[in-house]
C-alpha cells in the first residue's frame, strides 16, 4: 500500500467516475484502474463497485477512504511542520467558519490572509457547528470557527473573542427606552432568528420551549430580520459586529442591552486534540486582530497569541 494508492481511492470517491478522477490525478484511465485493482488484492476487499452508470464506494470501501484522507492529511502536514520550523508558513489550510460567524468575520479574513500569507493555500468553507465537529474529527479540515459550546471529546476549543449583542428598534416601537434588560424583551414584539440568535449563553431563553404569546420568525439572516423591523415594527437582536453594516440613520435604532453576561456570545476556534501547527493556527489569529476591535478579542490571545 503506499500513499499514490490512497490519493487514488479518495479521487474515485470523490468524483464517482474513474476518468474524472484520472483527469484530476493527471495520470491515464488505465493506469488509475491498475493501482486500484493492486491494492484491493493487496487489501482482499472490494473498495468501489463500478457500473456503466456510475461510480459506488462499498462500506468497507468508505471506512478506507475516510482513514486514507487522514492518512494524507498527516502526510502533508510532515512537509508543512518542517517548513514552520524554519519561519515560514505555507501548505495548506482549511477552514470552517459557521453560518452566524461568517458573515461578519469572512469579508476581511480572506482578504488579509490572503495577502499576508501568500504561501499559505487557504480553503475556507461555511459550515454548520455540528457538520464543523465531524469535518474536525474526521481531519478533512484543520479548523473551526463557532460560537462556543460544541466543544466534545478528540477537540480542543480556543477563546477567540466575546461579542455583545444589541438590540435594533424600529423608528416606530412604542418601547422606545435607552437601554434594555432581559426581561425588557417582550415575545409580542420581537422579531427573532432560531438559527443564529438563540444561543445557549445568551439573555433569550424564550427560544428554549418557553410557552406563551410569542412569534420568532425564522428569517434568512440578520439583514432581512432589520429590514422586516423596519416595516413591520417592533424590534430584533443584532451581534456587535452588525453595526458596521447599518446605514447612520439605522444606527441611531440600535440600544444596548444590560448586563455583562447574558447578552454575549463567545466565539472559538475548535481543533482536534493532537494537532501541532501552532504557526498556522496563529496566523488566523494574527489576522483577526487586524479588524476585530481588541477589546473584545480574548486577552491571553493577545497577550501570548496560541501556544499548543
Amino acid at each position: 500500500m503506499t500513499l499514490q494508492q490512497l490519493k487514488y481511492v479518495v479521487a474515485i470517491d470523490r468524483y464517482r467516475s474513474f476518468a474524472l478522477a484520472a483527469e484530476a490525478l493527471d495520470v491515464t484511465q488505465p493506469t488509475l484502474s491498475g493501482m486500484l485493482g493492486k491494492l484491493e488484492d493487496e487489501l482482499g476487499v472490494k473498495l468501489f463497485e463500478r457500473t456503466s452508470r456510475k461510480v459506488t464506494t462499498t462500506g468497507i470501501g468508505q471506512e478506507i477512504v475516510n482513514q486514507a484522507r487522514r492518512v494524507i492529511m498527516e502526510s502533508d502536514r510532515i512537509k508543512e511542520m518542517v517548513s514552520e520550523s524554519r519561519g515560514a508558513v505555507s501548505g495548506q489550510f482549511r477552514l470552517s467558519v459557521g453560518p452566524s460567524i461568517a458573515p461578519y468575520v469572512l469579508p476581511d479574513f480572506i482578504r488579509l490572509y490572503m495577502s499576508g500569507y501568500p504561501d499559505v493555500e487557504l480553503s475556507v468553507e461555511e459550515m454548520r457547528p455540528e457538520t464543523m465537529v465531524r469535518s474536525l474529527l474526521a481531519s478533512t479540515v484543520d479548523a473551526g470557527i463557532a460560537t462556543t459550546g460544541f466543544a466534545t471529546q478528540g477537540l480542543y476549543e480556543i477563546p477567540l473573542y466575546t461579542e455583545r449583542f444589541l438590540v435594533y428598534l424600529s423608528e416606530s416601537c412604542r418601547r422606545r427606552l435607552a437601554v434594555f434588560r432581559p426581561a425588557d424583551l417582550e415575545h409580542e414584539h420581537l422579531w427573532v432568528m432560531k438559527e443564529v440568535q438563540c444561543l445557549r449563553e445568551s439573555a433569550f431563553s424564550f427560544c428554549k420551549g418557553r410557552v406563551g404569546k410569542r412569534h420568532v420568525y425564522e428569517a434568512g439572516n440578520i439583514d432581512t430580520l432589520i429590514r422586516i423591523v423596519d416595516a413591520n415594527g417592533g424590534y430584533t437582536i443584532i451581534p456587535q459586529m452588525h453595526l458596521p453594516l447599518l446605514s447612520e440613520r439605522q444606527r441611531d435604532n440600535v440600544r444596548r442591552i444590560d448586563g455583562d453576561y447574558l447578552s454575549l456570545r463567545r466565539v472559538s476556534m475548535y481543533i482536534r486534540e493532537d494537532y501541532v501547527r501552532e504557526r498556522m493556527l496563529n496566523t488566523v489569529v494574527d489576522t483577526l486582530r487586524q479588524f476585530i476591535p481588541e477589546t473584545m478579542m480574548q486577552p491571553s490571545l493577545l497577550r501570548n497569541g496560541i501556544r499548543l
